[in-house]
């Protein structure tokens, strides 16, 4: 029997050890074991071992006997293998994440992801404009003659001197259209400078980051935890290329706070194409969407 159970050690430590595999097995069929137990209980010599509590062979087996025993121990063995053990037999229990909750988790988050990313766009285009409208206001100064308070007054005052300079009645005339135009973009700049672009854009930015890395990782592992494998296409290329990009966008801040152009055009460009792969992501994930309904139930 000691025999038996050396043999049948190397085989049974092959048994690949999956307790963490999503897939479930069904358990040793007992009925398999029990014919294989009968079989080794039927060979000829077997009757010849018996083993107390303490495990100790009663009878000391012979040369002869042990050898009998090799067809016997190697079958019982091989049919022992053919079977998963119980560590192996039980996948981990995933609970709401595995069920239909758990699977909603990506395309919601993703598909809000996508209309946040798309606000923090425009914040960040909103912040560029407050930041570049004062040198169009500053250009648009230097084309208005010198007056004292507004031009509509200035004007009134020209034509109302003894003796009228219509030179300059003219001249502030034209310049009329410039200076409304002035006015525009002046009203312009206090409305931003009311929003509040730049921190709203780098909060939200670095929100989007954030969010937008976990649940592009949440996506594939809650995959594989119902499948128990992943399957590359581009939804899942493109995905990866989305959290690259964001990482990229986001190492561009510290030298566009220092003033570096060359870093403001490199976020601005890494986001545009984001977005784009992004609108791209939610077309393509919408046939995973309705079949992820169609194989999971609630919860």
């Amino acid at each position: 029997m000691r025999f038996a159970a050396v043999i049948s050690l190397p085989i049974l430590i092959s048994q690949p050890i999956v307790a963490f595999s999503p897939t479930s097995h069904r358990l040793i069929q007992p009925n398999a074991i029990l014919t294989s137990r009968r079989m080794l209980n039927d060979h000829d010599n077997v009757e010849k071992f018996s083993i107390d509590v303490l495990g100790n062979p009663s009878e000391e087996p012979s040369e002869k006997s042990l050898m009998d025993q090799i067809p016997a121990a190697s079958l019982t063995a091989a049919l022992m293998a053919s079977f998963p053990l119980e560590a192996s037999a039980a996948g981990p229990d995933w609970g709401l994440f595995e069920g239909r909750i758990g699977s909603m988790l990506h395309p919601a988050m993703m598909a809000s992801m996508f209309l946040f990313s798309i606000s923090t766009a425009l914040l960040g285009f909103q912040y560029r404009r407050q930041r570049t409208i004062g040198a169009e206001i500053n250009a648009l100064k230097k084309t208005l003659p010198k007056f004292d308070g507004t031009l509509s007054v200035a004007i009134a005052e020209a034509e109302r001197a003894e003796t009228v300079d219509t030179a300059l009645v003219r001249k502030l005339k034209d310049a009329i259209p410039n200076q409304e135009s002035l006015d525009v973009l002046t009203q312009e700049r206090k409305e931003l400078s009311g929003i509040g672009p730049k921190d709203k854009h780098f909060s939200q930015g670095a929100l989007l980051a954030f969010l937008g890395t976990a649940f592009a990782i949440e996506g594939p592992l809650n995959t594989y935890a119902r499948a128990g494998k992943l399957f590359p296409g581009p939804h899942l290329y493109v995905g990866a290329a989305l959290v690259v990009l964001w990482a990229a966008a986001a190492a561009c801040v510290p030298a566009m706070q220092k003033g570096n152009d060359t870093a403001r055009s490199a976020h601005i460009a890494a986001n545009v194409i984001a977005i784009a792969l992004f609108g791209w992501q939610v077309v393509t994930g919408w046939p995973i969407f309705v079949k992820v309904v169609e194989l999971t139930s609630w919860p």
